[in-house]
Formats: C-alpha cells, structure tokens, sequence
C-alpha cells in the first residue's frame, strides 16, 4: 500500500516514509505534514524499492524522475531491515544523495553507528517528536548538508557524532539534558567518563 499526501506546492520537500506499523506510519505522516511537507507512505523495505524503482521490475510502481527529499525508515521491519533498505539506497546512483533517517525504539548503540557508517543522516529514537521532525526538514530545506563537489556528503565529523550520541542518551532520560553550553571536547571527555 502506498499513500501519497496532497500535491504540493513548488519547492516542497517531499518525504518517503517507510514502517510497517500502521500507527507509526500515521504519526510520522502526520508530523510531517504538519511541518508543511508532502509525505508518501510505505509498510516495508520492498514497497519503498518499488516506489523509488530500484527493484528491478518493470512493472514498479515507481516511475521515472520519483523526486524525494528524505527517506524516513524503520529500522526493525519484516523481510527487509531499515539498515537493508538503507544500504540499497545508497548504492543507487540516482538516490544515494538523498538523505536516508533510520528511526528505532531500540537503543542499540552498534546499530545506530553501523547506520552511521553506512550513509544515514541522522538516527531518531522512537517516539519520533515534532521537534526532531522539524529539525531534519529545516535542515535538508536551507540546504546546510556537506557538501563536496556539488553533492551531499555522506561524511561526519566525530565531534558531530559525539554530541548527537549524547543528546540522544539524553533525551531518553526523564530529565532535561542541556547540552547547548559544552563544547565537543567537553563532550568527548564526558562520554569517555560514562
């Protein structure tokens, strides 16, 4: 099944979202929509091949010049991970600069690095809040991704890792984790000492 939001306006950003439950391809729709993007939704890996037609069959439901800003996926889903799903991407010499987020209710640090590593832009805990959603489309809408020769890199800087590792450690916690104020070799010695 794929569900595609209202035509949208020029300059949109258009979003592919892929989970395979039902209520959290709902929420994910609706928080994006809410930050004004058109949002086209997949329950699995494969669906989300067909559409960008990178499965090999003719018979796709994904057509020549798909225009997609930011593939949003799960991780966990049946048949074909996120992190699978992910990696196909990029492979693809017409998607790979695309902006691939791989969401998880599970904190498991070797695969939010091995994400990382692979390509991802940026590695959200489950639930996905407004804020979090917000941020992504600011980010890839001003254009503010690396960029070498033209095109996104892919490349982060360890300092950057560092920081969104720790932001992300805590704001799973109960309390408020401000980390605006240390700098990232404030940031290294703290996460050495954790």
């Amino acid at each position: 099944m794929v569900t595609t939001g209202d035509v949208g306006v020029v300059g949109e950003l258009h979003v592919l979202a892929v989970d395979d439950s039902f209520v959290d391809r709902k929420v994910i729709e609706r928080l994006l929509k809410f930050t004004s993007c058109k949002v086209t939704v997949v329950e699995s890996g494969t669906r989300a091949l067909q559409y960008l037609g990178l499965d090999g069959d003719t018979s796709s439901i994904g057509f020549d010049g798909v225009k997609v800003n930011m593939i949003m996926t799960d991780y966990s889903m049946p048949g074909m991970t996120g992190y699978e799903l992910l990696k196909k991407i990029k492979e693809s010499s017409v998607f790979r600069e695309i902006p691939v987020v791989v969401m998880s209710s599970e904190n498991i640090l070797t695969r939010i690095d091995s994400c990382l590593e692979e390509g991802a832009e940026e590695f959200l805990l489950k639930p996905v809040k407004l804020s979090d959603v917000k941020r992504l489309t600011d980010f890839i809408m001003s254009g503010e991704g690396k960029k070498v020769g033209g095109k996104r890199s892919q490349k982060r800087n360890r300092s950057d890792d560092c920081i969104s590792s720790l932001s992300t450690t805590c704001s799973t916690v109960s309390h408020p984790c401000d980390l605006s104020s240390l700098s990232p070799s404030a940031m290294s010695s703290k996460k050495s000492r954790l």
